[in-house]
């Protein structure tokens, strides 16, 4: 979708949503930027898996750290909601969170496929959104609640206070909910295009979507499965 597309599509959506002095900015700009740094979109995401990768082999014969305040300084970020204006550092957000892996890889805890791939997934399908307007991309005030809910629940744990189990599951229950609804406005999607009616998204965006959210959907439930649902076997003390 071109620049002006994107302007119509935003002086349309207007009508039902009135937005505040500051939120009012060069929407024009802010797509271009997008455009010409899409490079540093996926500059960002192989310095990130190199990261990961090696910090890992990095830390293998090093003492894991604690970096308990520094955790909850950092889960502290906020999370934004809105359309345009909001998208857009929504976006940028993604960047940051990149950051959380440090924690996970300087502790010497278990990175899952789950956690690097949401993270680099994220920030490639709103980079790519962002630039056409996406539809889907309203899912991302959605997104932003289970974030805020998320990393508040990460900085609760790091400063060791008791958080009931059933409120991480349901964290996870949430994401596995959104990835079932994401799936269905991508369907509608290609109901609407096959018969022709007007959709908001680009063809591409569309199939990316078809493989990347079923993916996450699979790995939600095997972590939800794994965490939640997997009995322990109980030990048999002998007399």
């Amino acid at each position: 979708m071109e620049t002006a597309d994107v302007l119509k599509a935003i002086e349309k959506n207007s009508a039902y949503i009135t937005a505040y002095d500051f939120e009012v900015y060069d929407v024009a700009w802010a797509v271009d930027q997008m455009k010409a740094y899409k490079n540093f979109m996926y500059l960002s995401i192989g310095i990130y898996l190199f990261l990961v990768y090696f910090g890992q082999k990095w830390m293998e014969n090093r003492p894991a750290f604690v970096l308990t305040s520094t955790i909850f300084l950092e889960c502290r970020t906020p999370h934004n909601y809105a359309t345009s204006f909001w998208g857009f550092l929504f976006i940028l957000s993604k960047l940051v969170e990149f950051g959380d892996t440090a924690f996970i890889v300087l502790r010497k805890q278990k990175l899952i496929t789950l956690h690097w791939f949401h993270h680099i997934t994220t920030l490639f399908m709103c980079w790519l959104g962002f630039v056409g307007y996406d539809a889907l991309g309203r899912l991302f005030v959605m997104n932003t609640f289970v974030h805020s809910l998320m990393y508040s629940y990460y900085a609760l744990k790091a400063l060791r206070v008791k958080i009931p189990r059933r409120f991480a599951k349901s964290l996870t229950t949430i994401q596995i909910t959104q990835m079932f609804l994401a799936t269905y406005v991508n369907f509608a999607s290609v109901y609407f295009m096959v018969k022709g009616h007007p959709c908001k998204r680009d063809v591409t965006t569309v199939y990316l979507s078809g493989v990347i959210i079923p993916t996450f959907a699979y790995l939600f439930i095997k972590f939800f499965r794994e965490t939640y649902t997997r009995r322990v076997p109980k030990i048999i003390k002998s007399e």
